[in-house]
């Protein structure tokens, strides 16, 4: 049976737009904004906005896709979202975390609010603040608190790296609602940024994705109503946290998805420095037969093409509604792991061309690193991938 790789046809003005945007807005600016880190891009602004048009006519054109009697399966907003992850990564990743209205709570709220706050929220810019100083990748250990206070929720922690915190309208917040019931207590609340009691307590220095803002934020007695909790209010130790935890099975491929952008760029680039050298890649000859770095290339290209279909088999399953978190982990360990190695052969390869800031090789090496890292680290996808292989819990596989 022939299987039928390409992406269908509806896409394609997704494509076209979003790479017009990498190539023309994105890439001029790219080097600006990672010498210039902390200084909002300006340029972004009015791409923001044509974001959000085009996001509005996309939700009509996935609903009536999705509602569709004679189609049994459909490729929807996940779809969508990672292929414009992918074309506006080949431009800028950090440029594209900083797009308004974009943030990464925004997947968070699509992944678990009702209905009814879906339509409430349907216009904020949220960041998403998980990660305390005193845990990275372990999501269970959230020790920030949001106390029920007669309709109103009161939130105090401190949460640092939120992608977008300073810039952003609203911000994400997981919290504890009872302590002693474990993480089935954990639950996501939609704060506005201008609550009394939230503060941006500073801004980090990064190795990359500099153009991006990614602060330290602290809830002191931050008051939020009641109906600002995503989801149920329950406390289930059967599913709470696992509501809470799909906000994952959504964003990971999209960062899946950025790598894939971002390597293609460096592979790009790759070739075109091969090429010049008088090494012309030969897919009629065995990889072995050829020059070294042409062999190098030939692999680098074919992990590069299995991270995309990991990553476009994650978002169909999540459009589809079929249960897909090893294969987003599984999208997000593979991209993850390649692009830092696409990357860092560019570099090698690029000489002192690739190392100095002639180029942008040396930028998107940088850039790289944070994308196997944030979302989850490779170690923390593996071991996802191996509980789910294995049939283990938590518990039983730390």
């Amino acid at each position: 049976m022939a299987i039928n790789l390409e992406l269908p046809s509806t896409f394609d003005p997704t494509v076209e737009r979003t790479h017009l945007a990498a190539e023309h807005i994105f890439r001029p600016i790219s080097r600006k904004y990672d010498k210039g880190e902390h200084e909002y891009p300006t340029e972004l602004d009015e791409l923001g906005k044509l974001a959000k048009q085009a996001r509005s006519k996309e939700k009509e054109s996935d609903g009536d896709t999705a509602a569709a009697a004679d189609a049994p399966s459909h490729n929807g907003p996940n779809m969508r979202a990672l292929i414009s992850a992918r074309e506006m990564s080949w431009g800028d990743v950090g440029l594209l975390l900083s797009i308004p209205g974009q943030g990464l709570g925004n997947a968070a709220i699509a992944a678990v609010a009702t209905e009814e706050q879906l339509e409430r929220f349907s216009g904020v810019w949220a960041a998403m603040a998980i990660t305390e100083p005193s845990f990275g990748s372990d999501s269970a250990a959230v020790s920030t608190t949001a106390t029920r206070d007669g309709d109103d929720y009161v939130i105090n922690g401190e949460k640092i790296f939120v992608t977008a915190g300073s810039r952003a309208d609203h911000v994400v917040v997981w919290a504890t609602v009872d302590r002693n019931a474990g993480r089935a207590a954990i639950k996501s609340f939609v704060v506005p940024m201008t609550t009394e009691g939230v503060t941006v307590a500073r801004l980090e220095h990064k190795l990359g994705i500099r153009s991006s803002d990614t602060a330290v934020l602290r809830f002191e007695n931050a008051r939020v109503p009641a109906d600002n909790l995503l989801g149920s209010p329950e406390v289930d130790t059967k599913k709470a946290f696992a509501g809470v935890m799909q906000t994952f099975d959504n964003t990971r491929p999209v960062v899946a998805a950025m790598a894939i952008g971002l390597g293609r760029a460096a592979l790009e680039e790759l070739r075109r420095m091969l090429e010049e050298a008088g090494h012309a890649i030969d897919y009629d000859k065995p990889a072995a037969a050829q020059h070294a770095s042409v062999c190098e290339f030939i692999r680098l290209e074919s992990d590069w093409e299995a991270s995309w279909l990991h990553t476009v088999r994650a978002a169909w399953m999540a459009d589809n509604k079929e249960p897909n978190s090893s294969e987003a982990s599984m999208s997000k360990a593979k991209a993850g792991r390649t692009v830092t190695d696409i990357t860092n052969k560019a570099v090698e390869v690029g000489s002192t061309a690739g190392f100095s800031e002639t180029m942008l090789l040396e930028k998107w090496a940088r850039d790289a690193k944070i994308l196997d890292i944030f979302e989850g680290t490779q170690q923390i996808q593996q071991l996802i991938i191996a509980r789910r292989v294995l049939g283990k819990s938590s518990a039983d596989l730390r």
